[in-house]
């Protein structure tokens, strides 16, 4: 407009009891905007990332730190002012600020400073004198240790299975959910009042892509904490609950994740069961099994192979769950091999070591 529409405190926010004329400015207890620059977006927009603001590197660098270790320097992200808590390292905070910001604000470069980090890689083994000193790790005297959130437990699983597609950008896709789950709160005349599972390339997709109803969210999302998007959220809740578990060993995403992982070792030529044992359990915990653990998994496979052998129903069942297939060269396998295999692989994908950034 060629001249700004004037604007007035509404008294109690009736739009009929117009108080003073109040004019674009920003809060007093930080640096005003540049001397001479228009009161517009552009100059909020330079004010912002200004040198002299202390606000938004810190807030930034506070919630990067919160991402890899759990909790932040400043434990109540979405408060910095007089009510929020106090940085625990106050001085750190500052340091990693002003290298954010002298470092051209590169998200990425920041994230591997602390990735790298000393505080970041010591380890989460905690003692009874650490649990009394530093039982929260606010004091960062142990590595971090908290569960990871809906949308990384789902990629984990896929890009373990070899299935995720790492694709940039895209609609939002529709990958499984129960039946019937947007029907309750659907509107009779609304394109999303039934929800239809989308092609077998939507059951790849990343997370971050899965189409998003507020009021009927993704189940296997929401029972990991995922807020529910109607409102901003900085910091997540974390529960441990039975749930949790069901949804790791029933949704179909883990499942068909689990039979591709175990189709994948199963026909890689290991001469023994404790051979693919030892190789699916390296491949999804990252190191290897112990004796103990490769023996108890053995015997759970030859347990399970010989049931499933028994009741071929059982695993024709369990191996048609999900929609994607299986390559050519994994057909070959006996059903009741690959059944087995599939719930030691989803045994795997549910033991606390996987759940958790540890």
């Amino acid at each position: 407009l060629d001249e700004r529409r004037m604007a007035q405190l509404q008294m109690r926010g009736a739009y009929d009891q117009l108080g003073e004329v109040v004019e674009p400015a920003t809060p007093a207890v930080l640096p005003p905007l540049p001397a001479g620059s228009p009161a517009d977006r552009l100059s909020l927009a330079r004010w912002i990332v200004a040198r002299d603001n202390p606000l938004t590197a810190r807030v930034w660098v506070n919630r990067a730190w919160q991402h890899f270790f759990g909790r932040g320097l400043v434990s109540t992200p979405e408060d910095f002012g007089s009510q929020g808590a106090w940085p625990t390292h106050p001085e750190l905070l500052d340091t990693l600020a002003v290298a954010f910001m002298e470092g051209g604000w590169d998200m990425k470069a920041m994230h591997r400073r602390i990735a790298l980090s000393k505080a970041y890689r010591q380890s989460s083994a905690r003692t009874p004198e650490l649990d009394e000193l530093d039982p929260e790790g606010a004091l960062i005297s142990h590595g971090p240790r908290f569960r990871l959130d809906g949308e990384v437990l789902r990629d984990q699983a896929l890009y373990l299975a070899g299935l995720l597609d790492e694709t940039t950008g895209g609609a939002g896709v529709y990958p499984y959910q129960p039946d019937g789950v947007w029907f309750a709160v659907g509107y009779t005349r609304s394109n999303t009042v039934r929800y239809e599972e989308g092609p077998a390339a939507d059951q790849k997709r990343r997370s971050l892509y899965t189409f998003w109803k507020r009021t009927a969210p993704p189940p296997n999302l929401t029972t990991f904490d995922a807020p529910m998007r109607d409102t901003c959220t900085v910091q997540r809740e974390r529960t441990n609950t039975p749930l949790q578990a069901l949804v790791m060993l029933n949704d179909p995403t883990y499942v068909e994740a689990a039979k591709f992982m175990a189709a994948g070792v199963l026909s890689s030529g290991a001469e023994s069961i404790l051979a693919q044992i030892g190789d699916l359990f390296e491949h999804v915990m990252g190191r290897p099994g112990t004796p103990d653990e490769l023996a108890l998994l053995s015997g759970l496979m030859l347990e399970l192979e010989a049931e499933y052998r028994a009741n071929p129903d059982s695993a024709s069942a369990l191996l048609d769950v999900g929609m994607l297939e299986l390559p050519d060269a994994f057909k070959a396998l006996h059903p009741a091999v690959l059944a087995a295999g599939t719930l030691v692989a989803s045994t795997l994908l549910n033991l606390d070591e996987v759940l958790t950034n540890d």
